[in-house]
């Protein structure tokens, strides 16, 4: 049975078509999880919301601590990657990541940077091999096939790949590379757009992304062989 570690990054805690100033990233996100688990009941899902309780930053006892091999770090070293630890591990337990993210400013949203920052850890996602310094790093999490879901919103439009906009979207190309870094290349993008114009673009946009999210969840669970088992009538 998959199980989906599901992540929202939005400041906003709401969720659009719900809420006023609710979130759009979020829509598509809950989206995406509700779709899925009224096909799949029994699949199973970790849920972080980032956006409201971010991670904290990795400061100088992370450090310290993470590049210490495991028999030598002392008490508190483990305290300081407590934090980290969970975050890693429910990674390392999902076969499917749902990341619902705003591109704030050029990027990914601050909680969400710190969050990568968490999961990249050397020797627990990626291994690090010092003796071939020109090339020292390997994907530990490609055990079994695990797939990213990448749902953002954007302001503006004509911001995807290769569009007149794209040099300013540095949120999606970052993320990816991110996880393919620790060994997750199965990568999967819905975006909304049109934030900031509002009215049909944006209206138009939502109805499009929605439309996708519904096609995604039933194209991924043909992939991952999941059979829907469903509520007795």
């Amino acid at each position: 049975m998959p199980h989906i570690l599901h992540i929202d990054a939005s400041a906003r805690p709401g969720i659009s078509g719900t809420d006023h100033h609710g979130s759009h990233s979020r829509r598509l996100s809950h989206h995406f999880v509700s779709q899925w688990q009224s096909r799949l009941l029994q699949d199973t899902v970790t849920y972080r919301d980032i956006g409201q309780h971010p991670p904290s930053f990795i400061n100088h006892d992370w450090i310290a601590s993470a590049f210490t091999p495991v028999e030598q770090r002392e008490p508190w070293m483990k305290d300081a990657l407590a934090e980290s630890d969970q975050l890693v591990d429910e990674l390392i337990a999902s076969d499917i990541v749902v990341i619902g993210t705003p591109l704030y400013n050029f990027g990914m949203p601050a909680a969400l940077k710190a969050w990568v920052d968490q999961i990249i850890r050397a020797e627990r996602t990626v291994g690090v091999d010092k003796t071939n310094p020109h090339d020292p790093y390997t994907p530990k999490l490609t055990d079994r096939e695990r797939h990213a879901v990448v749902l953002t919103a954007r302001g503006g439009v004509n911001m995807a790949p290769g569009e007149e906009m794209a040099h300013m979207n540095h949120l999606e190309p970052n993320l990816a590379l991110a996880l393919e870094f620790v060994g997750i290349t199965r990568l999967h993008y819905i975006a909304i757009e049109g934030q900031e114009v509002g009215g049909e673009v944006l209206a138009k946009s939502v109805a499009e992304a929605l439309q996708k999210v519904e096609r995604l969840v039933g194209e991924l669970q043909v992939a991952l062989n999941a059979t829907p088992i469903h509520e007795p009538a």
